[in-house]
């Protein structure tokens, strides 16, 4: 019996075929995305300050919906708006009308995406906006569609030939619905000025996380930060250096402040046969920079980064007072690089 052979799908085109079908679908996008900006240049930026404008005044949250391709980017556009300061969450359209429409209240703006606005299952949400007097913005590419007859304002997206060649599989159009919404929800960030400490709230995990992550929550505190008094001898300052492992050595005054800081750097400048014996007051740096437990994690590393010379470890503190110690492994394995 002969063995049998998975079979093998022929290839329809070359690796350089695959590469100008990429292309011709990234021209697509691109031109429909320049439609946008220059549509926005004209009617539609009328129509994009009052969706923003209405949407900042409202009091409940924002309703963002849609069906099929034009439903995944509406959830996206909720997610993005919610996790810059505008609370929102997507509502499926079709699911609105079976008991969702309760998740809608009359102090709620609706964003209803729908490319043609003819979907017959966006009727029941429609309906209920009007009865309701809740404001909708309709995200369509006709003012005329049924939706876009109903909607409070229309942001009415150019028409752009999708990259199917075929024209049909929503593509640019998609593309297009996702630009118009990452702009409504950097506009609504930058009217209120969201901050980085805010958004840092709304992501506590991942690479995102892990970049607006603060210096406290990452700095050695108590008995890990090595500290030395004004008048200790340098043989004591070696030793605290060493088991401590940080290369350097804080250096404190009467009253518990700030006085100096000795590094490696310190010893080689005065390194000489008594330097054993000497005082840290002689050895050691006056007035060193430190950082507050409340910088971005992001900031500091710019400071290391910046830093001339070059340190690889900072010293935290609340005034003058030593409060802990960082270094540039503590960001790097916290992610944040």
């Amino acid at each position: 019996m002969a063995n049998s052979k998975p079979l093998m799908a022929k290839s329809s085109g070359t690796a350089a075929d695959a590469v100008q079908s990429a292309l011709r679908t990234l021209d697509a996008g691109i031109s429909g995305v320049s439609a946008l900006t220059a549509a926005l240049q004209g009617p539609l930026g009328v129509a994009f300050a009052d969706t923003v404008d209405i949407i900042r005044n409202a009091k409940g949250r924002v309703i963002v919906t849609g069906l099929g391709k034009s439903g995944h980017v509406a959830r996206k556009i909720a997610a993005t708006l919610a996790s810059t300061g505008t609370p929102a969450f997507f509502v499926h359209a079709a699911e609105a009308g079976h008991g969702d429409l309760g998740m809608i209240t009359p102090d709620d703006v609706i964003i209803a995406l729908s490319w043609s606005g003819e979907q017959p299952e966006m009727k029941n949400l429609v309906n209920y906006s009007s009865r309701f007097a809740i404001p909708m913005i309709a995200v369509t590419s006709s003012a005329t569609s049924s939706l876009g007859e109903a909607a409070r304002i229309v942001l009415e997206l150019p028409k752009a030939r999708e990259a199917c060649p075929h024209n049909l599989a929503p593509t640019t159009s998609s593309l297009m619905q996702a630009a118009i919404g990452d702009a409504i929800a950097i506009a609504l960030l930058e009217g209120r000025g969201f901050t980085a400490l805010e958004f840092a709230n709304f992501h506590p995990g991942g690479k995102l996380g892990a970049m607006l992550k603060f210096v406290r929550d990452i700095m050695h505190t108590g008995e890990a930060i090595p500290v030395k008094p004004l008048g200790a001898q340098m043989s004591d300052a070696l030793v605290e250096m060493s088991s401590k492992g940080f290369g350097c050595v804080c250096i404190v005054d009467p009253s518990g402040d700030i006085a100096g800081i000795i590094t490696d750097g310190d010893l080689r400048r005065h390194m000489r046969p008594d330097l054993m014996t000497a005082l840290v007051d002689e050895v050691m740096t006056k007035n060193p920079r430190t950082i507050a437990p409340g910088m971005l994690a992001t900031e500091m590393l710019e400071t290391l980064n910046s830093s001339k010379p070059a340190v690889t470890v900072l010293i935290v503190a609340e005034g003058k007072r030593p409060v802990g110690i960082v270094h540039v492994h503590d960001v790097l394995r916290a992610g944040v690089a």
